[in-house]
């Protein structure tokens, strides 16, 4: 039987360590031939002297198991960089199938105290880089779509978050990025989806290096026994989502952890209000909206809820 993923080729941005890594070998393992990308800054925080040594290593790993795989070391958030990945990709294996946007930074700091450049950073390696790779690839499957006459094969997994759905205090940069990386996997959805090419967005909730402060209470698992916050428990929904048995699945967001996908729907209306005359006074509003929220504390975020219960188990 052949592989889910054979025949086809994907780029896998962040792939040199922790979640990045484990969707690589697994689009291999399903038979894709992949480049892996990576900056290789040792700091989670982008710092550090660029390496080849991670993405490299990830490629040598795919290789050695038998499958196919180069590396790519440029920085996604520049745009050069990012026209050179997916060149890379149609150069080596002939076109680009699957895109796996993953690379990220991270740079705390509550929004009182942020500067300028941790808001920038931020928003560039996510936000930019995600859009950096896709308008390539966008622009690759367009091209091939007119030159074929019809669809042809396209996915794109982008790397949101938990954080901006829940808020994250100390997080404005990071949350922002990921809130709007759902908006630019929901716009690509739609402009590709003439051309036959999906675009999905994950909220991966997985212990790696970005994560360690957010996990460091939830202890190691038992000898023996997988962590539940591992890497591997979200690789095989990325593989999912890039296989020919997704191709009704698009402009979804997914939040995905050790034996759990949940599917986001979108905002819904909580209650509506309507003015008796053409528009609402401020006595009006202070009268169906105090009301309304005289009585309701703040919701616990359901990230937190959720962690908590992860904890419990």
């Amino acid at each position: 039987m052949p592989l889910p993923l054979q025949g086809l080729s994907a780029v896998v941005t962040g792939a040199g360590r922790g979640l990045g890594r484990a969707e690589a070998l697994e689009l291999a393992r399903l038979g894709a031939a992949v480049v892996v990308n990576d900056y290789g800054q040792p700091g989670r925080d982008g710092s550090g002297e660029a390496s080849t040594a991670p993405a490299e290593r990830v490629a040598e790993e795919i290789r050695a198991a038998g499958g196919r795989a180069v590396a790519h070391t440029g920085d996604v958030s520049d745009f050069e960089a990012a026209r050179g990945l997916v060149a890379l990709a149609t150069d080596t294996y002939g076109k680009l199938d699957v895109l796996v946007n993953n690379a990220g930074i991270l740079r705390d700091r509550m929004v009182f105290s942020m500067s300028e450049d941790e808001w920038d950073s931020v928003i560039r390696v996510h936000l930019k880089g995600h859009f950096n790779t896709t308008h390539f690839a966008s622009a690759h499957w367009r091209e091939r779509s007119k030159a074929s006459g019809g669809p042809v094969y396209g996915r794109v997994v982008n790397t949101s978050s938990e954080a901006f759905l829940a808020g994250s205090a100390g997080q404005p940069n990071y949350a922002a990025a990921k809130g709007g990386i759902v908006g630019l996997t929901t716009s690509t959805a739609l402009a590709l989806r003439k051309y036959g090419v999906t675009a999905n967005a994950i909220c991966p909730r997985a212990r790696t290096r970005m994560t360690e402060d957010v996990f460091a209470g939830f202890g190691e698992p038992a000898h023996g026994e997988l962590d539940p916050l591992a890497p591997e428990h979200v690789a095989p929904l990325v593989g999912y989502l890039a296989s020919p048995a997704a191709s009704r699945i698009t402009g979804q967001l997914l939040v995905v952890h050790g034996g759990m996908v949940a599917v986001v729907d979108r905002p819904r209306v909580a209650a509506q209000f309507d003015s008796a005359k053409e528009t609402f006074s401020y006595e009006e509003l202070d009268g169906v909206l105090g009301p309304y929220y005289a009585d309701r504390a703040p919701d616990e975020t359901f990230a937190a809820t959720e962690v908590l219960s992860l904890k419990r188990a």
